[in-house]
């Protein structure tokens, strides 16, 4: 399987208060494949959401190269780097994020609209994206309306909006009783494969790593494999 995302000698260091260097991780490789589904896993603290963020372009590494499609990030000017977090890139965080203004279709549709999309195929495309996650018939409720649940798969929908090469989760079930947990643990599963979309997906929850092609762990400053997850909370 070909690489769309890759990460080779990826290093984070920050400024302590003192100036003193705090290095986050280093040496840090990854390859994701079109449609696999990636668990990181670690401790708080360890740098998997910073490690996120830099797969995602939300922040910079201090050494190494993040290249998605083949195109390193470092090779990007500001504005095309905007450019493929908004149409190549869906983020998924652990509070949805959305707006509360808008209803669950207007949410969903406007990462389309950012990118150009007319009304009328950004329209279809959400009213298509939310049916696939279970809100066809709560299309027209604005968040406060909805369970927390749902509001996560509306994000999941909105994240799948431009067809992204990848989705980026950041614990996405943190927030969520086992029940909405687990079924969004399910959307997650079957959307690489249905979408053919690489899934990478940091979290503490060992059931939905377990429906995870691979799992990593974060451990010292270093991604490695983790075997035999056990399907336990």
């Amino acid at each position: 399987m070909s690489a769309i995302l890759e990460a080779q000698a990826l290093r984070k260091v920050y400024r302590g208060g003192d100036g003193t260097p705090i290095e986050v991780f280093s040496g840090v490789d990854l390859a994701v494949g079109r449609g696999e589904f990636i668990a990181i896993m670690g401790a708080s603290g360890s740098g998997k959401s910073t490690l996120l963020h830099l797969l995602g372009a939300l922040d910079t590494p201090s050494g190494g190269a993040v290249r998605l499609d083949g195109l390193s990030y470092a090779d990007q000017t500001p504005e095309q780097l905007a450019a493929v977090r908004n149409r190549k890139i869906g983020f998924v965080f652990q509070f949805h994020h959305l707006l509360r203004e808008f209803t669950a279709l207007e949410n969903v549709m406007m990462p389309l609209l950012i990118a150009g999309e007319n009304e009328d195929r950004a329209r279809s495309r959400a009213e298509e994206l939310l049916a696939s996650v279970g809100l066809a018939g709560r299309m027209s409720h604005r968040p406060a309306a909805l369970s927390g649940g749902e509001q996560q798969r509306a994000a999941v929908a909105r994240a799948l909006a431009t067809d992204p090469l990848v989705v980026l989760a950041d614990e996405p079930s943190g927030n969520l009783d086992h029940a909405n947990s687990e079924r969004l643990h399910e959307l997650f599963a079957r959307l690489a494969r249905e979408f053919e979309t690489a899934l990478v997906v940091v979290t503490h929850n060992r059931l939905l790593a377990a429906r995870a092609d691979r799992v990593m762990s974060l451990d010292g400053g270093r991604l490695v494999p983790l075997a035999g997850v056990e399907s336990m909370p």
